[in-house]
């Protein structure tokens, strides 16, 4: 036996595993199947770190677990290829997108074949590759046919570096997620989808489906259902009203002015009685400069301006009330409308002291001359004619009630969620099938005319314009009709990183098809996605746009359900060694490759698995890596011990494996990895310690290893001459009465200290129990009174002693 060196074999595993097709799915639809998703990586420059692999690796244990247990599994993998780091990457060092995304797509790939990952690369899918993005496209054709993809002047946040629109959920701390240069507001003409049409099937249908807690209420969270009222509010000698929604119509009478956008329609339409126009239009062209979450920012300064000439009338005390504008307030929320109530609300309390304004007490409990009282979910109305002495419940009810009745407002739900901005103003990305016509309008591209393909060119920086590069390319931009056949001009906007993520899953169930994005026996065989991890920071965006899709394919009886994942876990984090989130320019980054090299594969993949709680971040360690690799080659030795023998050897080795193998089976399922890799390290030291070990013990305990460390388990397997390869055996099963114990050990309690120790029965009764612990610790009660005895089954014996 030569001593354990993983460069000997890892590499010759990995070929082996793909020649024999070993981790291929079948297209055998007889046989029950598995299907375990990652989100697929977006391949940039800098490759794998340390980080990237662990959701990797933990969904390769499952699915490794599942063949084992009999499954046609499919793991697939891909690249989502599109967006702003590779094109500003290739616009940077003057290289082709194509080129920039070709390379590194061969380096993560060889980056996750060296950790020999399981996936079924016979299915491997790019974003970026015409007979993908057809159906992308393809997808976008039927939403807009169906009303659901529109395009709109609407003010948009908009990346000052990137030089595009980003939607909402794009924008971090006020910042690009991408590039982390500022963001502001510009007005634009951008493709919209209509996600809000399914903002309720999107909470709804989270009761069909298992993802854990905190996934469901970010979703939740994001979507923002709330329940509350429209209220018009008239304006003084006019015709017209102003609508707001407010989740607190029960305030009303306590709404001592009104807060309306900048960019309000009010403003112009009565711009002939406004006196202080030149202070307006100042005012709004500084909101213009900020971002919407900088506008919405509950910690900054109130700022505004009172449109004088214009007043509203309080539908219910019907006295005129002031009208301002304030950035905080943004026609792309709710009405583009406020009623300020600033006796119960923070920024509203603080607007009326800024500018002197009444603050009403309408929900008694605290004193709003000093501070809102904002704690006022159950207090009891006063101030309000209509709805004194009421709690607030019945308040909010009875004044919808009396709204509805005299015409000034309606019961009304409301979602915090906005269209999804599909619109960015770049090259690298899936062309918008959408013709424009002078005569026709916005004409949709044939179907048979897909894939719309970027045009090659040498120069595809973004325009300070704002207006996508693909506008200059003439040769490409101009067409004709499809409807009419007059001369045309293509859409030059193209789609966001998120449309190729939000239906990849889809494509591999069927990945060369021709006909159709997949096959309906595909799609019914492997659908729902069994289970899917990815990470927290993606659960309102690539998660909540690919559930909104997949509904919109679901109700055109494209897929077979209204869900696409089953289950949804997500991991945390693996910091660099000093805590923090590894990135380039912290200096923490940690490469996959130098520690494949050094202790080699599986070594790295038991340590990503042992970190810690899977679900948590934990800190990158390199003295902690050393420790897996002692272990992995104390497995490699002790095939000098190993005796031919169809069984566990002797009872107590016997039970100790069946305690592993429910705790590893157990632990694998539940993303408790490092406790079942513990539980495979407590067993190989009870192992150990036999001079001669079973063959059938070793060999199940091979397997049980395998999805964790499956080079050397491979390897060990072919060199005992175990016949065949460990993918092909069988999962271990235990016994449950080999689980409990014959005998148990407790502790005798006298007065809260433990005196003694009885050895009894795993099954005996309290007073057998009782009576051997009053046996053993007989000195210690000798003369006295037992005035309570407590027996905790398997625990303990405590008697108390007077």
């Amino acid at each position: 036996m030569n001593k354990y060196n993983p460069k000997d074999f890892e590499a010759k595993w990995q070929q082996k595993w793909e020649e024999t097709g070993a981790f291929h799915a079948e297209n055998d639809f007889s046989k029950e199947k598995y299907y375990a998703l990652v989100e697929f990586p977006y391949p940039s420059g800098n490759g794998l770190h340390v980080g990237h692999p662990r959701s990797y690796t933990a969904l390769d244990v499952v699915a490794r677990k599942r063949r084992l247990e009999g499954y046609n599994v499919l793991y697939p993998i891909g690249w989502d290829a599109f967006g702003l780091p590779t094109e500003n990457f290739a616009i940077k060092h003057k290289i082709h997108p194509v080129e920039v995304t070709k390379k590194n797509v061969a380096n993560f790939k060889r980056q996750l074949q060296m950790l020999g990952i399981s996936f079924d690369w016979s299915r491997e899918i790019n974003t970026t590759d015409p007979e993908y993005f057809r159906w992308t496209q393809w997808i976008f054709l039927q939403l807009f046919k169906k009303d659901l993809a529109y395009k709109t002047e609407i003010p948009i946040n908009w990346c000052t570096c990137c030089k595009v629109g980003l939607a909402n959920e794009e924008v971090v701390g006020g910042a690009c997620e991408r590039c982390g240069s500022e963001v502001v507001s510009r007005v634009r003409s951008q493709w919209m989808l209509k996600i809000t049409e399914y903002a309720q099937r999107l909470i709804d249908d989270l009761g069909l489906v298992d993802y854990i807690e905190r996934v469901k209420l970010q979703q939740t969270n994001w979507i923002g259902r709330s329940e509350g009222a429209e209220i018009d509010f008239a304006i003084a000698d006019t015709d017209e009203k102003l609508r707001v929604y407010t989740t607190r119509p029960d305030t009303i009478y306590g709404s001592s002015y009104m807060v309306i956008a900048p960019e309000h329609p009010l403003i112009e339409q009565f711009a002939d009685r406004v006196k202080n126009m030149d202070a307006i239009h100042a005012y709004r062209d500084e909101a213009k400069k900020k971002s919407e979450f900088e506008r919405a920012n509950l910690t900054k300064d109130k700022t505004g301006v009172r449109i004088e000439g214009l007043e509203a009338i309080n539908p219910a005390t019907e006295k005129n009330i002031p009208i301002f504008i304030s950035d905080y307030v943004m026609m792309t929320y709710g009405t583009g409308a406020i009623m300020a109530v600033p006796g119960h609300d923070t920024r509203d309390w603080e607007f009326a002291k800024e500018y002197d304004l009444p603050i009403i007490e309408v929900v008694s409990g605290g004193n709003v001359e000093e501070e809102a009282f904002t704690d006022n979910q159950n207090g009891v109305l006063v101030n309000s004619e209509v709805i004194n002495g009421l709690a607030v419940p019945e308040a909010k009810a009875k004044i919808i009630d009396w709204l509805e009745e005299h015409g000034r407002g309606a019961k009304k739900v409301n979602y915090k969620l906005r269209d999804w901005v599909f619109s960015r103003q770049r090259y690298w990305g899936e062309p918008i099938p959408i013709v424009w016509c002078d005569h026709c309008g916005p004409v949709a591209v044939p179907e048979d005319q897909l894939p719309i393909t970027l045009p090659e060119v040498e120069s595809y920086e973004p325009t300070e314009t704002g207006a996508s590069p693909l506008a200059n390319i003439h040769d490409w931009v101009n067409t004709t009709c499809p409807s009419c056949g007059h001369a045309a001009k293509r859409e030059t906007d193209t789609m966001p990183q998120w449309a190729g993520s939000s239906w990849y899953f889809l494509r591999y169930a069927d990945p060369t098809n021709n006909e159709a994005l997949a096959s309906e026996e595909a799609l019914n065989y492997w659908l729902p996605i069994d289970w899917y991890n990815g990470g927290m920071e993606h659960t309102t965006l690539h998660l909540l746009y690919s559930r909104f899709w997949h509904k919109f394919l679901y109700d055109c009886g494209v897929v077979p359900m209204p869900e696409p994942y089953a289950k949804r876990t997500s991991h945390g984090m693996i910091l660099g060694e000093n805590g923090e989130k590894m990135s380039k320019s912290r200096g923490n980054v940690v490469n996959p490759d130098d520690l494949v090299d050094q202790y080699g594969a599986d070594t790295f993949r038991m340590y990503e698995m042992f970190i810690g709680d899977f679900e948590k971040s934990a800190p990158w360690n390199n003295d902690g890596i050393s420790g897996s690799r002692r272990f992995i080659e104390r497995v490699w030795n002790a095939q000098k011990k190993i005796v031919e023998a169809d069984n566990y050897g002797p009872e107590s080795l016997e039970k100790a494996m069946h305690k592993c193998i429910a705790k590893v089976s157990n632990d694998f399922e539940t993303l408790k990895f490092n406790t079942g890799i513990a539980a495979m390290m407590e067993f190989y030291n009870i192992m150990s310690k036999e001079k001669e070990v079973p063959s059938k013990l070793y060999k199940d305990f091979l397997i049980l290893l395998n999805p964790v460390a499956p080079h050397v388990t491979e390897e060990i397997w072919n060199e005992m001459n175990f016949g065949g390869m460990v993918v092909d055996q069988k999962w271990p099963a235990f016994d449950p009465a080999k689980l409990v114990d014959d005998t148990i050990e407790l502790p005798v309690q006298v007065n809260g200290k433990v005196r003694g120790k009885i050895v009894l029965a795993a099954d005996a009764d309290q007073a057998t129990a009782i009576a051997m612990a009053k046996e053993a610790v007989a000195s210690f009660i000798e003369g006295k009174n037992i005035v309570k005895e407590i027996y905790v089954p398997k625990r303990i014996i405590t008697l108390v002693a007077k």
